[in-house]
């Protein structure tokens, strides 16, 4: 039995990979939920959806997000109704007061559909119509998302790392922004001051993540700070993760991020932004898979190899390095 920590494109990209290596029946994805916004009255869980659509077959893999060769003919008319109509295109976070009010799943993250700021394609859509009603008919987020699995036919079990909201919040010269405004409408601009995972000392770990916890645990290449932050900030998933055998594969080879904003991120918080940085936001990782040109020295177990992942033979030569790794516990 193993569990994946999955965020951001890191993770989905290295179970593509993963199921010679690891039973996919035997494997269960904790998906980071700090990124998921309310956008025009629907929930959107971007870490959970591109396992989501990773798995079922369709994602967009040139994007890494979304379903292929979708439509977006809602969203270009959200665009063109706010033009004609002289609105103010988003980001555009709803009143504080409504930021509390209704659905307890959507604290602190939630915007209007006005020129919507994130493009959501129509199939794409009808995942958050369904996901925010099945939660209004006062299912858990565990239960809507293995749900949503199953109309995907994933064959790995896939859950939220808490049934309860976490907002991950940028502090930056200009204000707080949402990462999504900040990642998605700012393209990461702004200078990171701090990340504030909102709601995170309230909420408690999903029953079935917790669950999966106490089995093998992968940290993929996904970044430390916005998608595996969320989950260490709720109280019981690091007290976990210190209990069980952990890897992780490093999304830096020494101080060179693969992608992302995870550089920036991490120097926000204190970290350095390179290997020995991620070797120190995870005091709780057993061992850890660099790449073959990575030559940082750690104090615990490494094993070497091409950590690049563009194909699905990378992802399982790198999966196979997690397998070692473990055994090297």
């Amino acid at each position: 039995m193993v569990t994946f920590l999955a965020g951001g494109t890191g993770t989905p990209k290295l179970l593509e990979g993963a199921a010679p290596v690891f039973a996919p029946a035997d494997t269960t994805v904790v998906g980071n939920t700090g990124d998921d916004v309310e956008l025009g009255g629907n929930l959107v869980c971007p870490d959970v959806d591109t396992v989501l659509f990773a798995g079922g077959g369709v994602l967009d893999r040139e994007r890494w997000w979304g379903i292929a060769d979708d439509t977006t003919a809602t969203h270009d008319e959200l665009a063109r109704l706010a033009e004609r109509a002289d609105l103010e295109p988003g980001p555009r976070y709803l009143p504080d007061e409504a930021q509390t009010a209704g659905r307890d799943i959507a604290r602190w993250r939630r915007f209007s559909g006005v020129a919507e700021f994130m493009e959501i394609g129509d199939r794409d859509r009808a995942v958050h119509v369904t996901r925010t009603s099945l939660l209004d008919e006062g299912r858990s987020l565990t239960e809507v998302t293995r749900t949503l699995a199953a109309a995907f036919e994933l064959d790995v079990d896939l859950v939220p790392m808490s049934d309860d909201p976490v907002a991950s919040i940028v502090h930056t010269p200009e204000g707080e922004m949402h990462f999504q405004e900040f990642w998605v409408a700012r393209r990461a601009e702004p200078t990171v001051e701090n990340v504030e995972f909102r709601g995170a000392d309230a909420a408690e770990p999903a029953a079935a993540a917790l669950d999966a916890l106490a089995d093998d645990v992968v940290v993929g290449p996904s970044n430390p700070v916005t998608s595996i932050g969320p989950m260490l900030a709720v109280p019981g998933i690091e007290e976990a993760l210190r209990e069980t055998r952990v890897v992780a594969v490093s999304p830096f080879v020494e101080d060179e991020a693969f992608s992302g904003p995870a550089a920036d991120l991490m120097e926000g918080v204190g970290y350095e932004s390179s290997t020995a940085g991620v070797a120190d936001a995870y005091p709780f990782v057993d061992a850890f898979v660099l790449d073959d040109s990575d030559g940082t020295d750690l104090d615990r177990p490494v094993v070497r190899t091409d950590t690049r992942m563009d194909e699905e033979a990378d992802a399982e030569r790198v999966a196979g390095a997690c397998d070692t790794a473990l055994e090297a516990v």
